[in-house]
């Protein structure tokens, strides 16, 4: 029992930090239809921007708590990843933005080469060792042998917190219905008085932002950064996306917890399972027989897809 608590804590950690970087995914797709891959390489070079400010703060004094040194850190990051995701979308979407569907594809997986070799020559190739400012000293839960830090708590909490702050945007303010209205119908929306190039370049900088958290929580949660840190991260939080529903944001959160407590549980018992014969270091390939499962099974995920056919 102790083991299989374990895991659950392990697993909403983890699916936290997909269900941050899905909600990325999943707010492009369903105003644009296109899929934003160079995502996990915004959340890259968060994590990495975060630790060159991290760095020059505690250059001048390292009297200042850890979390308040996050805190200072983290809005300058999310700045610069959404001001990095603003241009992204001028530059590698917009101009395509009435071409065939494969072209923004395209020109996705070029951008995201053209980050990581960015980020390689200003950071170098090797791996950097990402100071740890949380608290990580375990809490035994109840007695049962299951243990959780002050970090992982503080990354389930903030995640939380975010997703639903962003679900409230969405759905109740007035920047959220012209972002429904765009994904509905850019034309009419158009018509109606929205600017969709404004609703699609804010849709981007909130995208980048969140990834610029979920870099943030991954660096803190394992304590190093290098120049392709994004790309699996990015590729598992697509997988939750479609296996929420891809375009729905609700589908997106639920689709990352679920996937970050189907690989927990999966690395925690693949052992047993296989006498053996694999271990732990297999996790990665539970995220992708879940893709493969939902594409075949339920191609809409979960919750259904919430984008509109075009008029």
């Amino acid at each position: 029992m102790d083991i299989f608590l374990q895991q659950i804590i392990n697993g909403l950690v983890l699916g936290s930090i997909y269900a941050l970087i899905a909600l990325g995914y999943t707010m492009v797709y369903g105003v644009l239809g296109i899929i934003n891959f160079a995502h996990g390489e915004v959340l890259m070079i968060g994590a990495m921007v975060s630790l060159s400010l991290l760095g020059l703060i505690l250059s001048f004094t390292s009297d200042l708590p850890g979390w308040l040194t996050l805190l200072i850190v983290l809005p300058i990051t999310m700045a610069v990843c959404a001001g990095l995701s603003y241009w992204i979308e001028r530059i590698a979407y917009r101009p395509l933005r009435n071409a065939p569907r494969l072209a923004p594809l395209i020109s996705a997986i070029g951008m995201s080469i053209l980050l990581q070799t960015i980020a390689m020559m200003i950071w170098s190739r090797n791996p950097m060792t990402y100071p740890q400012l949380l608290p990580s000293i375990p809490i035994d839960l109840w007695g049962s042998g299951a243990t959780i830090t002050g970090k992982e708590i503080v990354i389930i909490v903030v995640a939380l917190a975010v997703m639903c702050g962003l679900l409230f945007l969405v759905e109740k303010t007035k920047l959220g219905r012209a972002m429904r209205a765009t994904a509905e119908n850019t034309q009419i929306a158009a018509l109606m008085g929205v600017n969709p190039n404004r609703v699609i370049s804010i849709t981007f900088m909130l995208g980048g932002a969140l990834a610029a958290l979920a870099g943030i929580m991954i660096a803190s949660n394992y304590g190093n950064v290098h120049f392709y840190m994004g790309f699996i991260p990015g590729l598992k939080a697509f997988t939750a996306a479609v296996l929420g529903g891809i375009g729905n944001l609700k589908g997106a959160m639920l689709g990352g917890l679920l996937l970050g407590l189907i690989e927990s549980l999966g690395a925690g018992y693949i052992g047993d399972l296989t006498g053996g014969v694999f271990g732990s270091n297999y996790q990665d390939i539970f995220a992708f027989l879940v893709l493969i499962l939902v594409l075949v099974l339920r191609p809409t995920g979960l919750l259904g897809e919430r984008v509109s056919d075009r008029a």
